[in-house]
């Protein structure tokens, strides 16, 4: 039990790095139009657009990527204490 703890909080840290790497490549230009960029975008905005639905972006700011992390993070924390609780 505790590997496969393990490997989903791995994976939810490399989903999270993954998220942040693309929300950066809105900063460079054609960035997202690369193959890493489509990729990337393939994986993270239906994820990301559950979240867009719901917070609109302040301006030009747009704030649900972090919101987004955040609740990654808090799923990972409570995996780990779900865990704990269980006593694994």
């Amino acid at each position: 039990m505790g590997q496969i703890v393990l490997l989903i909080s791995g994976a939810i840290t490399i989903y999270s790095y993954a998220l942040i790497v693309y929300i950066f490549m809105s900063w460079l230009p054609g960035a997202r139009e690369s193959q890493f960029g489509m990729f990337l975008g393939r994986i993270c905005e239906p994820y990301l657009e559950q979240f867009r639905k719901f917070i609109p972006p302040l301006g030009m700011i747009d704030i649900s990527p972090i919101v987004a992390i955040l609740v990654l993070h808090m799923a990972r924390v409570g995996i780990f204490e779900l865990v704990r609780m269980i006593g694994m």
